[in-house]
């Protein structure tokens, strides 16, 4: 289509350069800006241009544009609003999807832009209509209609225009009033509301009462008689006819037209396919409540307002039923007008370019318009986040036939293609302690283990009454989420269960299970420390990639490959691999261009590889669909616009950002519904309502509401009060809009004991990283001092270790309850030892072993108070800080005199029902802290003191114990300088 500056309206220059709403109305056929402070005001006479821009993801402008006709404004009017509507398209390349709104049948879409509502004012400017006056408040009445966005229209102030279907605002001088139909939804009354708040914060300042009426409460209620009595007194209501507005054309037969001269013609075949469409020509598809103009790419701008104004007249028949106009441009259809045809291609031969763009471009720069952003906004560039605490506690069990088998922690990350695995993550929420319980699929795992991992990982849901957010993951497309808990990350072919055994057997494959003394290859990727893996390959040259790292073994040697385009840091993380893959044996650096012969030999010779970076599935703009699932039937509505308050508490809903999709599962959904949630999940990555190749294996989380992890709730502008408060989803908006919209929840206070499973409370960018308590049985670390090594062997030897104190399990180095003087003790030797995390992380390791089940004891809460230090000249030497460090530590207990030793609340049972290798152990416990449920006694008689007595000693001990590594550690380093 050719553009020239005639076709442009000037009021248009420079329109759709950055994201954001403008609004034009017509005055004289022409359009004129309104301002800002006008949006979303509509006066019932006039005609009005919208355009909505968004900036996605990949940083291109996407633009919308509707057109609102009010339900007295002339058909001149309308006429220009439906021709500037494509004269903007024009200015903006050629691209927008437009939309006719009619007044009362606005589209969802539309809607959402001016949420909760909006009210159109009698009067007009170009129609010749004047402006309502304010005036005395006049008693109006309102009817309300829709689940997700509300339809609000005035009827007329009598009791006939009442009906139990729908929900009626009246808004008086002194009270506005919500009357309930009995036949209306939960969620339909609650939307209601959002409109009753704004009624009364825009026509009584926000200084006015509100009443809920419920149809069929009699007029023993108050304010219901107080309701009826604006009506005369109370009546039974009539049942309700159908008017023309609610009669819809579902049923009305697709049909396709194509413009010849300003005529619509039918265009006859046996099904709809998109080799119908010439690009040369403009068409009507006329689907009963919506008609699309499709309008060719070569087309003229005549052309595609003839075919804008045969559309006009088709929709105002006088006996057709409202209906919607879409009009798309070839190459950028969308969803709903290509689900219209029986088949359409994925990719089509449009050439899309520029240019219209580009001209209009030229041609306003010219005027001396600013056209920067008109082509392109500025790209999002950001790096994937886990959107997660990395420090919490991690349990792994790998699924063997129906059964889970529980990983030491030191194999708790490495993974077999063939497996199944079921994962429980607890890290610190806002106020409570959080859980993550997720299941991941090995590609070469079978069928059976794969319903056996989801069947056991919903009992351990159901022991935790469903709150834990759920995973499910397979192989190769695993989230940063995954990788970032794990933080090393290791798959290795084959598998070690019995399913994958006998699967094998069966089809008479050879098991290429990892050996370590095999020949066997990993690429090794990630972008750091804390977000590593290493993926075992075909060991062929064809497996390499110029973007990556390898590591190559066979027996004792050791090849470490680096592609030309990898950095430094990829290389880093070879080396941390490495030390958990083949540690002790020194290896053969190997550079791409520079291999030896054996290096080839062993990949079988040379070959072609690729140097691409593998790219996993990115994130894009995310969209919100409600779910309606009923005999294996699901059905979505998009949810435009979306915010936290869409989200209702009786519904399922779906938030799909391509790369990832989340079910997020209201507090009101009834047990079966909820329990079907990972179906829901699986029915929309099959159905692909959005037509974007969702990959069948893409992650799904299901999200219970009130336990919204941080990396579903970034999606929104979240606020935990409201999502912690009870009642359905009108009893909760009522409730806000009485108190003035803020939430009023008793949130729970999180506990926050000094030691919890092996790790702070408060996760801070000090505290180590968890990924170390996962390093084999010895101590490895490479190009450091015979005397380091020699200090770290010393402490990996058991017999040197002061056996008496209890090992951490994984905990922070600096502990927050540490006197203010040895704080910054730990201050100035993180500071120093910054270029040594590594070594010290090794180090520490060795205090730790893994215990079973992830579990660690958990004392009474513990305050360590300082006494007032003395000061002392700064070249005294290093033991005598320490000394007087530690000997400033004085413990106090939170237990009052004559308090019991037992923990008020919590039942008693046996040791034998509470010790986890139990014939008969006891489910209902909090298992982090299974001491606590023994009693005093019993507890004396395995541990050899009293409960108080065991907190004291080994909360001082692992204070003095931190205080004297950080110091010892720090000496032995600095000395080495």
């Amino acid at each position: 289509m050719s553009v020239s500056m005639k076709d442009l309206d000037p009021a248009f220059q420079g329109a759709g350069q950055k994201a954001g709403l403008e609004i034009w109305r017509i005055e004289n056929f022409r359009p004129v800006p309104v301002p800002k402070s006008s949006y979303g005001k509509f006066f019932t006479g006039d005609s009005y241009v919208i355009l909505k821009t968004t900036a996605s993801k990949s940083g291109a402008l996407r633009h919308d544009i509707h057109y609102w006709l009010g339900k007295d404004t002339s058909q001149d009017e309308a006429g220009a609003a439906a021709i500037k509507t494509v004269e903007l398209d024009a200015a903006l390349g050629g691209r927008a999807v437009q939309y006719r709104e009619g007044q009362g049948h606005e589209t969802e879409k539309f809607l959402s832009y001016f949420k909760p509502c909006i009210i159109p004012q009698e009067g007009g400017v170009s129609s010749g209509f004047k402006h309502a006056e304010a005036e005395e408040h006049k008693t109006r009445l309102f009817v309300c209609k829709g689940k997700h966005v509300v339809h609000v229209k005035e009827v007329s102030f009598a009791r006939s225009s009442l009906n139990h279907d729908d929900i009626f605002i009246l808004d008086t001088k002194s009270k506005i009033f919500q009357f309930n139909g009995s036949n209306s939804s939960i969620q339909e009354r609650a939307k209601a509301l959002e409109v009753v708040q704004y009624i009364k914060d825009t026509y009584h300042d926000g200084k006015c009462e509100v009443a809920a009426v419920e149809d069929g409460k009699l007029m023993a209620d108050a304010e219901t008689g107080e309701f009826w009595a604006f009506f005369g007194g109370f009546a039974p209501l009539p049942r309700k006819t159908a008017s023309d507005e609610d009669k819809t054309v579902d049923t009305h037969p697709t049909k396709l037209l194509r413009i010849e001269k300003g005529n619509a013609e039918p265009v006859e075949a046996d099904s709809l396919t998109r080799d119908l469409l010439d690009t040369n020509k403009c068409y009507l598809l006329d689907c009963g409540i919506e008609v699309f103009v499709w309008m060719g790419r070569s087309t003229s701008l005549d052309e595609r307002k003839s075919a804008s104004g045969a559309a006009e007249e088709l929709v105002c028949s006088p006996d057709r039923p409202k209906s919607h106009i879409i009009r798309v441009i070839e190459g950028f259809e969308t969803v709903m007008f290509r689900s219209k045809f029986d088949s359409w291609p994925q990719t089509t031969n449009v050439a899309v370019s520029e240019d219209g763009r580009g001209k209009v471009a030229a041609l306003l720069k010219r005027q001396g318009v600013n056209v920067k952003g008109l082509l392109k906004s500025d790209p999002v560039k950001e790096e994937p986040q886990p959107y997660i605490d990395c420090t919490g506690n991690l349990q792994v069990w790998r699924v063997n036939g129906q059964e889970k088998i529980l990983l030491p922690a030191s194999d708790q990350s490495k993974f077999y293609s063939g497996d199944c695995y079921i994962f429980q993550y607890s890290y610190p929420g806002e106020d409570k302690e959080e859980y993550l319980i997720g299941t991941w699929f090995g590609k070469q795992s079978v069928e059976g283990e794969r319903a056996s991992a989801i069947s056991l990982a919903s009992k351990m849901l159901e022991s935790l009454k469903f709150l834990p957010a759920q995973a499910r993951i397979y192989e190769g497309n695993e989230p940063i989420q995954l990788y970032s808990i794990f933080q090393s990350f290791i798959v290795f072919k084959g598998g070690l269960s019995d399913g994958y055994k006998n699967d094998i057997a069966e089809k008479g494959i050879p098991d290429d299970t990892y050996k370590e003394d095999g020949i066997a290859l990993f690429r090794v990727q990630g972008t750091g420390p804390d977000n590593m893996q290493a993926i075992q390959v075909e060991a062929v040259a064809s497996s390499l990639n110029s973007s990556y790292c390898y590591i190559l073994h066979s027996d004792s040697t050791i090849f470490t490959w680096s592609g030309s385009l990898t950095t430094s840091d990829n290389q880093e993380l070879v080396e941390r691999q490495l030390d958990l893959i083949k540690p002790n044996v020194q290896s053969k650096t190997q550079k791409e261009g520079a291999e030896s012969d054996q290096f080839w030999d062993l990949l079988g010779g040379k070959s072609e590889y690729p140097s691409q970076k593998i790219v996993r599935e990115a994130e894009s703009d995310p969209h919100l669909f409600s779910c309606d699932f009923s005999k294996g039937n699901l059905k979505v509505t998009e949810i435009y616009n979306f915010t936290q308050d869409d989200l209702m508490t009786e519904d399922i809903f779906i938030l799909d950002s391509h790369s990832d999709i989340f079910v997020w599962v209201g507090q009101q959904v009834d047990t079966k519904n909820r329990a079907q949630a990972l179906t829901i999940g699986e029915s929309f990555l099959e159905c692909d309502f959005l037509l974007e190749k969702l990959s069948r294996e893409s992650p799904i989380y299901i999200v219970m509401e009130g336990s919204e992890p941080p990396f579903f709730t970034r999606f929104f502008k979240w606020d935990s009060a409201k999502s912690a408060m009870h009642g359905n989803s009108f009893q909760r908006k009522l409730t806000l809009l009485k108190s003035g919209g803020t939430p009023t929840v008793d949130k729970p206070k999180r506990r926050t004991p000094v030691s919890y499973g092996g790790r702070s409370s408060v996760p801070e960018k000090s505290q180590r990283s968890r990924s170390m308590s996962f390093s084999p049985d010895r101590v490895r670390v490479r190009g450091r001092s015979p005397a380091f090594n020699a200090l770290a062997a010393n402490f990996e030897n058991p017999n040197a270790r002061n056996l008496s104190t209890p090992p951490p399990v994984v905990r922070k180095l600096y502990p927050r309850s540490v006197t203010p003087d040895s704080g910054n003790l730990a201050s100035k030797s993180s500071g120093n030892l910054a270029s040594k995390s590594s070594a010290i992380a090794a180090l520490t390791a060795t205090f730790e072993q893994p215990p079973r089940a992830r579990e660690a004891l958990m004392p009474r809460s513990l305050k360590v108070s300082p006494e007032a230090p003395k000061q002392k000249p700064e070249t005294n030497d290093k033991e005598n800080s320490i000394s007087s460090r530690i000997g400033s530590l004085t413990i106090q207990e939170d237990v009052k005199e004559g308090e019991a030793e037992d923990e008020e609340g919590l039942p008693i049972y046996p040791y034998e029902q509470l010790k986890t290798t139990s014939t008969d152990p006891v489910t209902e416990i909090d298992v982090t802290k299974r001491e606590t449920y023994l009693s005093s006694e019993e507890f004396r008689e395995k541990f050899g003191m009293t409960k108080d007595a065991f907190s004291n000693s080994l909360q001082f001990r692992l204070q003095v114990d931190e205080i004297l590594l950080v110091n010892l550690c720090s000496g032995e380093l600095n000395s080495q300088e």
